[in-house]
């Protein structure tokens, strides 16, 4: 099995049109990428403390 196979596809997004959009819908724009910023970041470190256990105990 490849592991593309498990990967979802990611599809590109189109940025958003800043020249649009408010001073305060900026602002919220950028709180809202910043959540998103840190829940990418728990992923990440969850997925490092599993592969860390995994290699510990494949290691004995």
């Amino acid at each position: 099995m490849d592991t593309d196979d498990l990967e979802p596809d990611k599809k590109k997004q189109m940025p958003k049109n800043l020249d649009v959009l408010s001073i305060e819908a900026l602002g919220e724009y950028i709180a809202e990428l910043e959540a998103e910023i840190s829940r990418v970041r728990e992923a990440i470190s969850g997925k490092e403390s599993a592969q860390a256990a995994a290699q510990t105990f494949f290691k004995e």
